[in-house]
């Protein structure tokens, strides 16, 4: 979660007030220096929260909270405690037992998830020895007073002036009840679906068909401009909907890249999820749901160093990022059931499709600038919404427009002043919403899967009420997206929200450094007007006179071959010749079969594929100036995996044959 930390904490640095530090607040900025470790980024936020003028401890249990979402049985007060200071930081998490002191006191902590060991001994002399593991000095258990260990989300204490160790509970009681958090948070919070609605609103946010057009004609030229196929609706949408989780499918993909696929893909498919590697271990979302939480916070941030609540701003909480029509109606005449406390303004992302591909630059420039400009006048909600498609005007893709919003307020000083909900036609599956999260979307809107969804409940099983599918497509995309979050070892939405925890491939550097800062793209390919290009060939198609596409979405074939589908690796005539030549015992059939799989390079679905040697006869080295295959072996080392994931059998024989050619074994 660092990296989400430290995009916030920058953002945050706009709105940052403190009546301890005063103006010397701006010498401190950044607060964070990119490069920093991850430790140190921790540590510099930590100092600043002391400094301000909260107490070490305090400043821990925001920075680290327990697990108090779901936990039913927490003490109120407390609970207020956690629940005031969520909107001010988002938890550091990450497996992490934090040890920490300012001279006076000194501490430990645990993450909620408890995944780090911290144990520790109090002696009769009054020595405390904290560590990961017991028995870390040789101490006599004769002088031994207590052994116990760290829990997920405890603290402990020893405050050196008064020479005693304060407990958990004894703690956390004193700041809990140091101030009234409760009735504080009861001033401030306000719960979006508890909103009223009359009845013209709850009308107002369902999109109306054309005149004079059939409804179902209007919905599929929507959902062919944002590249929905008939593999969305049967293998994503419809199991979530009736299921309330998503659809099972086999590991491996055999399908090309989206940058090297023929097909019109949506920009999301040019970005890869990250997932925890040796440090961080995924945490199991299911059986640990308790530590989980989908809460999101909507509109401004509350200043970080404000310890005693002075004129705070309003909060609009969500119990989960995926909103329907009418929360969606409800935020946006959120000024007239606040009193003006909350503004929200829509930003249209749709720009007329005569400017042609050229016209993406001009219209990002200019929904930044409008943006800043809503901020500045007071609108606190920005609305980012693609529901103006149609035969003249073409979507900016909802995830670019969404990330280039919130990175221009962010280098504005403006992101903490405002919420950002996306409202988009193209978000269907689990990754989108993923995606749009970690590039600042505190709330999502998929009006059109919601839209298909009603259309499509009829065909259910037991022909299942609308409510009900949309109610269950929800749920799925929570499930789904706490799947995602637990891939990193991230327990709330709210650390991943901003964090950016993806890799691009299949974008250019420029198009990545200019809109999607601080993104890994290692393997480049398209810019910005290609990505116009992809939005308006699919609006051609949603639009045009395709007979093919006049009543009927595009096959896909993305999920399994279809004839005009996406390629795909392996081929119904591949598979039929090796299937023949092993039941025949025909070595020619096999060699029909080797030759497809070995003139796979040509159809260009792998980077592997472009790859080719230059051979040139001319330059050729003799072989006994060359070092032998002998001495290259030797720089050879075996993967880091450990005896459980790959077994004894297989430890011994890699490790045999190591020792056999000289190189190294590594055992993990």
């Amino acid at each position: 979660t660092v990296k989400g930390n430290f995009n916030w904490t920058r953002a945050r640095e706009g709105v940052m007030k403190s009546a301890v530090l005063g103006d010397d607040l701006q010498k401190l900025f950044p607060l964070i220096y990119e490069g920093q470790s991850d430790t140190a980024c921790f540590d510099n936020a930590l100092e600043l929260l002391v400094m301000a003028g909260y107490p070490i401890a305090q400043a821990m249990m925001m920075m680290i909270p327990e697990a108090w979402e779901n936990h039913a049985t927490m003490d109120e007060n407390r609970r207020a405690f956690y629940e005031y200071h969520a909107a001010m930081m988002e938890p550091w998490d990450g497996p992490a037992a934090m040890a920490f002191t300012d001279g006076r006191h000194i501490g430990g902590t645990l993450d909620r998830n408890g995944l780090r060991p911290a144990r520790y001994i109090v002696t009769d002399d009054d020595l405390v020895v904290m560590a990961s593991e017991s028995g870390t000095l040789p101490i006599p258990e004769s002088r031994i007073v207590k052994k116990w260990r760290l829990q997920p989300g405890k603290m402990f204490l020893i405050d050196l002036e008064a020479g005693r160790i304060i407990d958990d509970k004894e703690l956390k009681d004193t700041y809990s009840n140091a101030k009234p958090y409760k009735a504080w948070i009861k001033s401030v919070r306000i719960k979006l679906n508890e909103i009223k609605l009359s009845e013209s609103q709850l009308s107002q946010n369902r999109v109306k068909d054309a005149q004079g057009e059939k409804a179902a004609i209007s919905l599929l030229d929507r959902q062919q401009a944002f590249g929905y196929t008939q593999e969305d609706l049967k293998f994503l949408m419809a199991p979530m909907a009736v299921l309330g989780e998503e659809a099972t499918g086999s590991m491996g993909n055999d399908s090309p890249l989206a940058v090297m696929s023929n097909k019109l893909k949506p920009l999301y498919s040019y970005f890869k999820q990250l997932f925890a590697q040796v440090t961080n271990p995924p945490i199991d979302p299911i059986r640990e749901a308790m530590v989980m939480s989908l809460v999101s916070f909507i509109g401004p941030k509350p200043n970080l160093l404000d310890t005693n609540n002075v004129n705070p701003p309003m909060r609009l909480e969500v119990s989960q990022p995926v909103i329907g029509f009418d929360d969606m109606a409800r935020l946006r005449n959120i000024s007239l059931h606040t009193g003006g406390k909350f503004k929200s303004y829509e930003l249209n992302i749709c720009y007329p499709v005569s400017w042609g591909k050229e016209g993406i630059e001009a219209s990002l420039a200019s929904l930044c600038a409008e943006a800043v400009d809503a901020v500045k006048s007071g609108h606190n909600i920005l609305i980012i919404s693609d529901r103006n498609v149609n035969a003249d005007q073409v979507a900016i893709p909802a995830l670019l427009a969404t990330s280039a919003i919130h990175q221009h307020l962010v280098q504005r000083g403006l992101r903490a002043s405002t919420g950002l909900v996306v409202e988009t036609g193209s978000c269907r599956e689990t990754h989108h919403f993923a995606l749009l999260a970690g590039y600042g979307a505190e709330a999502v809107h998929p009006y059109l899967a919601l839209e298909t969804l009603v259309d499509l409940a009829h065909t259910l099983p037991h022909e299942m009420a609308a409510d009900k599918a949309m109610y269950n497509y929800t749920k799925a995309v929570g499930k789904g997206l706490m799947k995602v979050m637990s891939k990193m070892g991230i327990s709330t939405y709210m650390s991943y929200c901003g964090a950016q925890i993806f890799e691009a491939i299949g974008l250019n550097k420029s198009l990545v450094d200019k809109y999607f800062r601080g993104t890994s793209s290692t393997v480049e390919g398209i810019g910005l007007f290609e990505v116009a290009e992809e939005a308006l060939r699919l609006h051609a198609l949603a639009f045009g006179k395709d007979p093919l596409l006049a009543n009927s979405l595009d096959v896909g074939g993305e999920y399994a071959y279809r004839v005009r589908g996406e390629d795909h690796l392996w081929t119904p005539d591949a598979i039929a010749k090796l299937q023949h030549s092993t039941r025949a015992n025909n070595y020619s059939t096999y060699k029909e079969y080797a030759q497809l799989i070995n003139d796979q390079s040509k159809r260009h679905l792998t980077l592997r594929g472009l790859f080719e040697f230059k051979i040139d006869p001319t330059k050729a080295i003799p072989l006994d100036e060359v070092e032998s295959a002998k001495e290259i072996v030797k720089r050879f080392a075996t993967g880091a995996m450990s005896l459980g994931s790959i077994s004894t059998e297989a430890h011994a024989t890699l490790a045999i044959a190591m020792n056999r050619i000289g190189g190294k074994s590594n055992t993990g």
